[in-house]
């Protein structure tokens, strides 16, 4: 498909930007930032780097907001979200510095888009294809999510992801700061009636760095599907 026909910030097409949060990225940004650049325009939120995160983002022709000090991935999203609901995009497609989302992939979540309207597409990995410790990690949470939202959801925790303007909005109230933030998305989207919907993506892991803090991400995991059980069975949020 030719670029033009990708481009979404003409007068005929929804505006969607793509949004990239980055903590100590440098090494991968730019890369990232100029394959994202062939379909979207791109904001890059630097959650507080240490390195020359900031300075590579801008000088691959990314928009950059700067956050000081580091405040964790959700906060960096919301922080994106707002700029991007004031600039009035429609739509924003979400993905990680450190190149485990392949930018080529973004026309699958464009063109979805663009036919359904869906408010929250999230790319659904293989499994199989990941590390050992992972893939358990992801199929139990996966699991669990599942049971406590109360229907199947293939991949709870990719970050390579479209959200829309309404489902943005409704997130900007969370206080979520870290990766939890991501996994509440999708409890908002259901509860709220909002269309969900799914699309493959490749499944890369190479050199890149987590910034997971395990103890900490499964204490707020599992805080996070107690309350989406109680609440989808209660009807209270």
């Amino acid at each position: 498909m030719a670029e033009a026909e990708l481009r979404t910030d003409t007068p005929e097409s929804p505006r969607i930007l793509a949004l990239i949060p980055a903590y100590n990225e440098a090494r991968h940004v730019a890369g990232v930032i100029a394959g994202a650049k062939a379909a979207l325009p791109v904001l890059v939120v630097d959650d507080g780097s240490s390195d020359d995160t900031a300075a590579q983002a801008e000088a691959a022709g990314a928009t950059v907001l700067r956050q000081q000090p580091n405040q964790g991935k959700g906060a960096a999203l919301r922080a994106g979200f707002r700029w991007a609901v004031v600039q009035g995009y429609d739509a924003i497609i979400m993905l990680d510095a450190d190149g485990q989302h392949d930018p080529n992939e973004i026309p699958e979540f464009i063109n979805r888009y663009n036919h359904l309207h869906t408010d929250l597409i999230i790319g659904s990995r293989s499994f199989s294809q990941m590390p050992l410790l992972r893939r358990t990690t992801n199929t139990i949470g996966r699991w669990l999510f599942s049971w406590a939202i109360g229907q199947p959801i293939p991949d709870n925790q990719s970050g390579y992801r479209l959200v829309s303007r309404r489902l943005m909005e409704a997130t900007l109230e969370s206080h979520e700061s870290g990766f939890e933030f991501e996994v509440e998305m999708i409890v908002i989207c259901v509860r709220r009636g909002y269309q969900l919907g799914w699309v493959p993506i490749r499944t890369i892991y190479a050199d890149e760095v987590s910034h997971i803090r395990p103890g900490q991400h499964v204490v707020g995991f599992f805080r996070l599907v107690w309350h989406t059980r109680a609440a989808m069975r209660h009807g209270n949020a």
